[in-house]
């Protein structure tokens, strides 16, 4: 199993909108690419007009997530009208082959 990491800041004033944004843009196309386990969206207040913004993904293997991501899946993915959000738009995400798991947590679907 592969888990995958994106974190960005925003505006907090538009983590209301953003959120919708997201789950119906990364979100929804996490969750229909065939290999997807699942996937979680953190927010974090960083008292300064910003909120750090982080999603977690899970992956059967590499190949699923090049199907997400293309070919380079180091790369972070990005859609027409993130710019309209993003403050801080980061080039990579992170690849994180998982060794060992024993989640208990109930999921919050948006």
């Amino acid at each position: 199993m592969i888990f995958r990491k994106w974190t960005g800041r925003i505006r907090t004033a538009q983590e209301q909108e953003y959120v919708a944004y997201i789950v119906g843009t990364g979100l929804e196309d996490y969750g229909k690419t065939p290999g997807n386990l699942g996937y979680e969206m953190l927010l974090r207040d960083l008292g300064n007009g910003e909120s750090e913004v982080t999603t977690l993904s899970w992956w059967t293997d590499m190949d699923s997530i090049r199907a997400f991501a293309g070919a380079t899946p180091e790369l972070a993915r990005y859609y027409p009208e993130d710019d309209r959000y993003l403050v801080h738009r980061p080039l990579h995400v992170e690849h994180h082959r998982v060794v060992a798991s024993d989640l208990r947590v109930p999921t919050v679907r948006a």
